[in-house]
């Protein structure tokens, strides 16, 4: 297996190469430390963060309904993580989908490394990758999905969209032998996560009164301290993809706070100018949509170009979103394509651009080995926007018409109008006595 990282040029992140790939003299106390740290980093983005910040984006009868679909995607996800998911994902070194030689962990000990750490540690960093991207999809469909029909729908999606795209950039398929740059989950996260939201959406259809009657978040307190919840994850997210405590996972941390920056002020500038007041909606999605877009960048800019992606993320993002909603009327409830899935293919392909070393202060790093030009890296860039995309629309689809006839996909009208929490849950998000 050839994995095309260039001499002296930061590793392609969030674990992009299995264990017998990584070169190491032994275990790093440093890079094992900072990796639990980011580890625990990444969990509190979904645990509360994520939840947190989608519960308040909904209405009111509807806020327990997200937070019991983040708390049970995580438990689903790690387990079936654990059982086979990192074995298709790391194990093996095939083209397109790993093997089974380490299922439920065979053959790892507590001494068995990746890399500078030990392969425990990596397996649970990507754990926590696991369990947040198939969390972000919740956002397409909140609100009206069956409790039962979103566990099916996240079991089967994890295993069949998101460990082969893991596979393909990270382990050792296709797109990483490609030279594609993905370093902390532009393709393999925010373009799965963002694609799988719009298809949900079309399938289940809007939300009852969709557009017509204002679907106001319910609690702006909350989704602000979920924000803030995730962009300090965020550090991990992007940070921990280094899997070492080096220059590399500083230089990562400085872009992403430059880009979530850039991000929140292009956003909220775009509200003022287009209706008169800045939101702070508005900041903390710009917030988002300039995490979600330099994440795959993140190991291969500089700050300068950092700060260019947050702006284009700030401006294209919010133009994706109003178009979606208002010209499109495509109820992705929270936003998650035009945030997260543009987002994704933004950062990607800007990857190729700000990786250059020949922009001034707005060089990056280098491209990947055996590739000599912008449109060289460019063109492999594309590759994986598309081939994700595309594979993540067909199988999606595929996934929720299965879903549809073995569990049905949504509640009735009856019950999405008395809402989730008490129709599923039998239980209220705010019991005032």
């Amino acid at each position: 297996m050839k994995y095309l990282i260039k001499k002296g040029a930061p590793v392609l992140g969030a674990a992009c190469l299995p264990s017998a790939a990584l070169a190491a003299d032994g275990m790093s106390g440093a890079d094992t430390a900072w990796i639990m740290a980011a580890t625990a980093l990444v969990l509190f983005m979904t645990l509360p963060g994520l939840a947190f910040f989608y519960g308040g984006l909904v209405r009111s009868k509807n806020v327990l309904s997200v937070l019991m679909q983040c708390f049970a995607i995580a438990g689903v996800s790690s387990l079936l993580w654990l059982v086979a998911g990192y074995s298709l994902a790391f194990g093996g070194d095939g083209d397109w989908l790993g093997d089974l030689s380490k299922v439920m962990m065979s053959g790892i000990g507590r001494d068995t490394l990746s890399g500078s750490i030990p392969e425990s540690l990596f397996m649970m960093f990507q754990m926590t990758f696991a369990i947040i991207t198939p969390a972000l999809v919740v956002g397409g469909f909140a609100e009206r999905m069956k409790f039962s029909a979103m566990l099916l729908f996240s079991a089967l999606w994890l295993m069949l969209v998101y460990v082969p795209v893991t596979h393909w950039v990270w382990g050792g398929g296709w797109l990483q032998q490609l030279g594609l740059y993905d370093f902390a989950g532009g393709t393999v996260v925010h373009i799965t996560a963002g694609v799988a939201a719009l298809v949900a959406a079309l399938v289940l259809g809007p939300r009852r009164g969709f557009p017509e009657t204002a679907m106001a978040p319910h609690n702006m307190t909350i989704t602000v301290a979920g924000a803030g919840m995730l962009w300090v994850g965020w550090f991990g997210f992007n940070g921990g993809s280094a899997l070492a405590a080096d220059g590399n996972a500083a230089m990562a941390i400085l872009v992403t706070h430059i880009s979530a920056a850039a991000g929140t002020l292009v956003w909220l500038g775009m509200e003022w100018i287009r209706f008169g007041k800045p939101s702070v909606l508005g900041a903390v999605t710009g917030m988002v949509a300039g995490l979600g877009t330099i994440t795959p960048a993140s190991g291969f800019v500089g700050p300068g170009g950092a700060l260019l992606i947050g702006i284009v993320a700030g401006l294209v993002c919010f133009n994706a979103t109003l178009y979606v909603k208002r010209v499109l009327k495509i109820d992705d409830s929270l936003d998650v394509f035009p945030v997260h899935g543009v987002g994704g293919v933004i950062g990607t392909l800007l990857a190729g651009v700000f990786s250059a070393t020949s922009l001034g202060v707005f060089s990056g790093w280098g491209f990947a080995e055996g590739i000599h030009s912008m449109g060289g890296q460019l063109y492999v860039q594309a590759i994986g926007v598309l081939a994700t995309a595309g594979f993540t629309a067909v199988l999606t689809w595929g996934i929720l018409k299965l879903v549809d006839a073995v569990t049905g996909l949504r509640v009735n009208a009856d019950e999405e109008q008395e809402g989730l929490d008490l129709v599923l849950h039998e239980e209220r998000g705010y019991d005032i006595h």
